[in-house]
């Protein structure tokens, strides 16, 4: 297996989006389009990095069932290290189902159930040679989504097989982002936000995004990035604060745009951009996205 640039770990599933051109209410019964793409989380990730050039390896949890098959047969055309995915015979491939209309996420429910009962099983490459062991953890970077459990969340922040590793985080949801505390106080942690889980993660509500990020610091996160929609979005670490805003398009979608953002800076960090570069660049794809202008 040849060394990746990067492991996504967390939800590689399929996404089952339903969009309508038209604002929508609970209740609405309108015409539209129904997809069904790869998704989840760390594959939004894995994917948007495979597109800017780096090779990221898959930690997760995928059905031995058709859905499965067919989701590995798509994550390996798109480039994407799948040999490192844990792939149980007794669970089903996880899902996620979404609702979006012109005023955006209506609503949505994301079964990641699979993932959540194969627990550290999603681990053993890191601790069986391929990708490193206790004696010669992994030193590269990492990217992590909430939807793990609390239980492998607090796992992985004190154990040694990530203990020379670049963390990056996700929530995955606002339904999720407490699920992060385990990670607040890691040394290497940087989490990507928006303001609304900013704020359930600090207990707290904030005026805008450079006062999540603020706050985020000053309770024990390494390194924030926060995202506020169409406002200014900021990034802290230690004293330092950052602040971008994000161009302005027309919304197409917006399930997956959070996703696009971090893999975008990570990218762009790891070709050496400089942070104040980073972090627009960053929203530059996420908006992009939103604007349908680049592939699911």
């Amino acid at each position: 297996m040849t060394s990746p640039d990067i492991l996504c770990i967390g939800s590689v599933l399929w996404d089952i989006i339903g969009r309508a051109p038209v604002a929508m209410r609970a209740g609405s019964d309108v015409p539209g389009r129904i997809t069904r793409v790869p998704g989840g989380v760390a594959m939004n990730i894995a994917m948007t990095l495979a597109r800017l050039g780096l090779r990221p390896a898959l930690l997760s949890a995928v059905g031995r069932d058709a859905a499965g098959d067919a989701l590995v047969a798509e994550a390996d055309r798109l480039g994407l290290e799948t040999a490192t995915l844990h792939r149980p015979a007794d669970l089903p491939t996880d899902s996620y189902m979404a609702i979006e209309g012109a005023n955006g996420l209506i609503a949505a429910i994301a079964d990641a159930q699979s993932l959540e009962k194969a627990g550290d099983s999603i681990l053993t490459p890191l601790a069986d040679g391929r990708l490193g062991s206790t004696a010669a953890p992994w030193a590269g970077l990492v990217a992590i989504d909430g939807n793990l459990t609390r239980d492998l969340l607090a796992r992985i922040a004190q154990s040694p097989l990530f203990g020379a590793a670049d963390l990056r985080v996700a929530p995955a949801s606002p339904g999720k982002a407490d699920r992060l505390l385990a990670l607040v106080g890691h040394p290497t942690a940087t989490f990507y936000v928006n303001r609304e889980e900013a704020g359930l993660i600090c207990d707290t509500v904030f005026a805008d995004a450079a006062a999540a990020a603020h706050g985020l610091v000053a309770c024990g996160v390494h390194r924030a990035l926060v995202t506020d929609g169409a406002d200014m979005a900021a990034e802290a670490c230690g004293d330092t604060l950052r602040r971008a805003c994000p161009p302005a398009v027309p919304v197409a979608r917006v399930t997956g745009a959070g996703d696009t953002f971090m893999a975008a800076h990570i990218a762009a960090e790891a070709r050496g951009a400089r942070p104040d570069a980073a972090l627009p660049r960053a929203l530059a794809a996420a908006a992009a996205y939103i604007s349908g202008d680049h592939p699911q």
